[in-house]
């Protein structure tokens, strides 16, 4: 049963934090991947091969996964106003750079370091939301947080199409004017979170005296309930334990999955024969349909507790959808196989990122929720890249999905050997906690 403080107080918490740090992602999710758009011209234009362009645009997340754990423990320490500002105003600046892109070497460069830019923004967000929001909360919240992903490619890709329209502007291409216009409002959210975002709950002026005593309390009892079951809080059990490297795995799949799309399939669908701006109309169909998934599907996974199966359902209707991309004849069927893998993906990570702070807090849940991300999001590389050093050797697209829906079922089958485990283990300290009680 839900009191009065705590409908009150997380009734005003969430409508001053989750529509903030959605538009904060909406914005990190499209100069991540509004790459793929710049594509369609910009290859011509300064001579990329499909092979170095999957590279390049993977590139992101090298950067990102070597700085991704001291970014978060950086966050950790001096909070997450100072360090989230941080990161999108040098992010926005970087993301502007890549109007000065001339070749290869200069599109490698810019998008390692973006991703070295960007390193903390996502892991840091989610343990952000940990300080706010109770566990039995939180897949929900997330799932919130995360639909600004999907709600950014529905809204980024007829803006991105439309801005590819103005090539030739000032004696600009469109792929130069896209990425400018589209990281200004990077730089300027920067210098808002300075204003905006409030560190802890301790500190929140904007909730009433028993509110914000309520959360206090409500948080600090959630962590020290964390510590009595034995949850890790140092930093080398955040790097160590079996359980984040399991869960790394396992996003890693996923994130493949996730910049397959952002960063491919507007290049697939425009090759069916459409306008830069028609592909961008087309390209936000999938993502409106991955938003509906992923709301309900984390509403379903917080009303039932369940977290595991839900990962594994998802990553296995990924899986189809890529499957069934490669293989898909038309322009229906293409955008409807797309629209499967959008679902899929979307659908997984609001469960998936409820599960690593269940077992770790502090430093731990720092760097833990960064290892899941940094290495997991090295499925953001290997992804794109093996798909453009399929497509130039192939000139097909097929073999390259077929190979990231693999890497979606082993992400399922990482899901349900790590539930098993946990299950037997929970079932053995059953066990001899029942031994002791008896002889006593």
């Amino acid at each position: 049963m839900t009191s009065d403080i705590e409908s009150r107080t997380m009734k005003r918490v969430a409508w001053r934090i989750i529509p903030f740090v959605m538009v904060l992602y909406f914005i990190a999710f499209l100069d991540r991947v509004n790459v793929g758009f710049a594509a369609i011209h910009m290859n011509e234009d300064v001579g990329l091969s499909p092979s170095v362009f999957g590279l390049g645009a993977g590139l992101f997340f090298v950067g990102y996964f070597l700085f991704e754990v001291p970014s978060n423990l950086a966050l950790n320490r001096f909070g997450a106003r100072i360090w989230i500002a941080r990161v999108m105003i040098t992010w926005g600046i970087l993301s502007a750079a890549m109007v000065f892109v001339q070749g290869s070497m200069s599109f490698y460069v810019l998008r390692f370091l973006l991703g070295v830019a960007e390193a903390g923004f996502f892991p840091g967000i989610i343990l952000y939301l940990s300080f706010w929001f109770p566990a039995r909360r939180r897949a929900s919240v997330t799932a919130l947080f995360m639909a600004a992903a999907p709600i950014s490619v529905a809204i980024g890709s007829p803006l991105s199409g439309a801005l590819l329209e103005m090539d030739g502007h000032l004696g600009w291409n469109g792929w130069q004017w896209m990425f400018l216009i589209e990281a200004i409002p990077a730089v300027i959210l920067g210098v808002v979170v300075l204003f905006y975002m409030t560190d802890k709950p301790e500190k929140a002026k904007w909730l009433a005296d028993d509110e914000r005593a309520w959360l206090t309390k409500t948080m600090e009892e959630e962590r020290a309930a964390k510590a009595s079951a034995g949850a890790s809080h140092s930093i080398w059990k955040g790097l160590s334990d079996p359980r984040v490297l399991a869960l790394s795995a396992v996003y890693f799949g996923t994130s493949a999955g996730l910049y397959t799309l952002g960063i491919w399939a507007p290049q697939i669908i425009h090759s069916l024969g459409l306008t830069t701006f028609q592909t961008g109309l087309l390209n936000a169909i999938p993502a409106i349909v991955a938003v509906v998934a992923m709301f309900f599907w984390a509403r379903h996974s917080d009303r039932t507790g369940e977290r595991s199966w839900h990962v594994v359902v998802a990553c296995l209707v990924a899986a189809v959808g890529l499957y069934l991309a490669g293989f898909a004849v038309g322009l229906a069927a293409v955008v409807a196989a797309l629209a499967l893998v959008n679902m899929g993906v979307s659908a997984s990570k609001p469960p998936l990122w409820s599960m690593p702070t269940l077992f770790l807090s502090g430093s731990a849940a720092a760097t833990g929720i960064a290892t899941i991300n940094s290495i997991g999001n090295l499925g953001g590389f290997v992804g794109p890249s093996v798909i453009g050093f399929i497509l130039e050797r192939t000139g097909s697209y097929r073999w390259g999905l077929i190979f990231v829906g693999t890497l979606l079922v082993g992400s399922a089958l990482i899901t349900y050997l790590l539930t098993r485990g946990q299950q037997r283990k929970q079932a053995r300290d059953n066990a001899a906690v029942s031994g002791v009680q008896l002889a006593k």
